[in-house]
């Protein structure tokens, strides 16, 4: 009878204990939804004033140019070789890829490049910026960001501990040269690789001789943390986690907005907010001046040069016809002193790249720029390249490549699409609108060839018979004096070989 009583309590104990767990749970996800809408509504209503207040189409060039740079993206190599090549240094707002808090209202730049989040917005100009980015497979970006971790923690390796190579890189940021230990997520994801690898490395020197007999790199446990543990870390899952979704949306840890770590942190913790998130992401994609693919290469590099390099080009024209009819104006109105003008031209020019001259003196044509583009792209990738094979030469057998990430298991691919299904979702978006990017342009490309065809027909048209005879002549005489030149060029090259 006892143990009835008991048990009976102890059940209503327990039936208590879950009503009160269960409306706790009510609770705090209620709190989580109230917080994470009011966020939404806040984007939505900005967004919406922002496109009422701004007539102008999204397609042209603001004063500045906003490059939200997601990380492991290809962004270096845009910001390398393509924004470098079109914008002067003077035009960079300052120190923008290293010092990320600063307030860009109080300076005049044309160029912000970072890694700092969509809530930088808060401090720029709206109705004068331009935004672009780009956008990467999620599995890609994942993997890309676990590769990156470790090649750079790896190079602190060459100190005898942890405490030395610290204090190098303590010693590094106080000399003003620029780390990658200063960029976001870097800051955070490096250190903490170090650490691990540090500890792994003296675990080794206990045991003796380790012989790592896996082929797996992204599962060598006794060398480096194992791919499917890192993705399951506190600091994974706040950092690298559905990224590309929080920074374009401006809720990173390293946001601007006060709200953005408790809109983080309720998206993570119930799924079904990220929803939220998600539209509002993908209505800053729409408003974008430039969204393109890591997988699509090529592609996003002619529809970049196309849409974005295109107009930066005919404002260096346009500002250059304006600075040639102010000097024009000021020689008829003021006499200058013997040699002044021309001192202070060479006192004030910097030596710089033949292709930023070419574009900054309106000489260079989308065709250039593209070329620029392959040459540096390519010379980029090959000195990257050897850097990395280098770091990852103090943790062997360990080694990354295209061929290695085959070996990945499915289902640690799987967990990844999982715990990053928002970018999953945003990727798929980035790619529609890239798709109707690529085919506006393309027909515009297409319109003009035709409009010039016409041109030259109507001039042909105009041409009597024997002015036509003598053009066609000469045109056969230019391409055999072609094939000549071409031919004897082969003969000559022969030869030296």
């Amino acid at each position: 009878m006892q143990m009835n009583r008991i048990s009976k309590l102890a059940l209503v104990g327990l039936i208590l204990l879950c009503s009160v767990l269960v409306s706790s749970a009510e609770l705090e996800f209620g709190h989580c939804e109230r917080v994470v809408k009011r966020w939404a509504d806040a984007s939505s209503s900005s967004s919406s004033e922002e496109q009422h207040s701004n007539n102008k189409d999204k397609r042209s060039l603001q004063d500045l140019l906003f490059f939200l740079h997601v990380p492991r993206t290809g962004g270096r190599t845009y910001f390398n070789c393509f924004l470098r090549k079109l914008y002067d240094n003077a035009e960079e707002c300052p120190r923008s890829y290293d010092k990320l808090r600063f307030n860009p209202r109080k300076e005049k730049c044309k160029l912000l490049a970072t890694h700092d989040d969509y809530s930088l917005m808060e401090m720029l100009p709206r109705d004068k910026t331009s935004v672009m980015t780009i956008v990467r497979d999620p599995v890609a970006r994942v993997l890309s960001t676990y590769e990156f971790s470790v090649e750079v923690a790896a190079r602190f390796l060459v100190h005898p501990n942890l405490t030395s190579a610290a204090r190098m890189a303590g010693r590094i940021r106080k000399k003003n040269v620029i780390s990658t230990l200063d960029i976001w997520p870097w800051k955070y994801l490096v250190p903490w690789m170090r650490e691990d690898l540090f500890a792994r490395r003296d675990a080794r020197k206990v045991k003796g001789v380790v012989i790592i007999e896996d082929a797996n790199p992204y599962g060598m446990e006794e060398m480096l943390m194992p791919l499917h543990k890192y993705l399951d870390t506190p600091t994974a899952h706040d950092i690298i986690h559905n990224g590309a979704t929080f920074q374009i949306a401006g809720l990173t840890n390293n946001s601007h907005l006060a709200e953005a770590h408790e809109v983080r942190h309720c998206v993570q913790k119930y799924k079904s907010l990220g929803e939220l998130v998600l539209q509002v992401a993908k209505r800053r994609l729409d408003s974008m001046l430039y969204v393109g693919l890591t997988e699509e290469h090529r592609e996003s590099a002619s529809l970049f040069a196309n849409v974005v390099g295109s107009q930066v080009l005919s404002q260096v024209v346009m500002s250059n016809v304006t600075a040639k009819s102010k000097t024009t104006k000021s020689e008829r109105d003021t006499v200058s002193e013997s040699g002044s003008d021309k001192s202070e031209i060479k006192n004030g020019t910097t030596k710089v790249a033949s292709d930023k001259i070419e574009a900054k003196s309106g000489t260079m044509t989308v065709k250039t720029l593209m070329e620029v583009y392959e040459g540096c792209s390519t010379h980029l990738r090959k000195s990257q390249g050897t850097r990395r094979v280098n770091s990852l030469k103090r943790i062997s057998p360990a080694n990354f490549t295209t061929e290695t990430r085959t070996r990945v298991p499915r289902e640690v691919i799987q967990q990844i699409k999982s715990l990053n299904n928002l970018d999953v979702e945003l990727y798929k978006y980035a790619k529609e609108i890239f798709v109707k990017e690529h085919e506006l342009v393309s027909k515009k490309i297409v319109s003009t060839s035709k409009r010039s065809i016409v041109d030259l027909q109507n001039v042909f048209g105009e041409m009597d018979d024997e002015k036509l005879w003598t053009v066609a002549l000469m045109l056969l005489l230019l391409f055999l004096f072609f094939l000549f030149v071409n031919a004897r060029r082969r003969r000559t090259s022969k030869v030296k070989i």
